[in-house]
């Protein structure tokens, strides 16, 4: 039996894991029949699997969350940034933090007087 696309999800690897279990224990030689316990361990590694995945999608909300939360008190502070001069150089330069919004992207973007700038850009931060 092949699975076809792509799995995505432990939830979607189980899933494909025991439409294949069903299908070999259909198809079984009585007379030499699969080892209970190998499908037991199996099992479990699906199920830890599934309990990281879960986990570490809680850990990026918690990220996610603290981020925002760092660029909000970055509001009215002086920013320093790797910016493109007019010559084409790279140059520091500085800004005011006026708003704070998530671009189209997922990244945290900082409006500064006259240009926006991504949070990971930014190199050093003065009241």
């Amino acid at each position: 039996m092949a699975v076809s696309g792509t799995t995505k999800t432990a939830s979607d690897l189980q899933m494909n894991y025991m439409t294949l279990l069903v299908t070999q224990m259909q198809n079984q030689n009585p007379l030499d029949p699969m080892d209970n316990a190998d499908m037991t361990a199996q099992l479990a590694q699906f199920s830890q699997l599934q309990q990281m995945e879960t986990l570490n999608n809680s850990f990026s909300k918690v990220l996610d969350s603290v981020q925002r939360n760092y660029a909000s008190s970055l509001i009215g502070k002086e920013v320093s940034f790797e910016g493109t001069a007019t010559d084409g150089s790279t140059e520091t330069r500085t800004g005011k933090v006026e708003e704070v919004t998530i671009g189209e992207d997922g990244e945290i973007v900082l409006t500064l007087e006259h240009e926006n700038v991504n949070l990971s850009d930014v190199t050093s931060i003065r009241d």
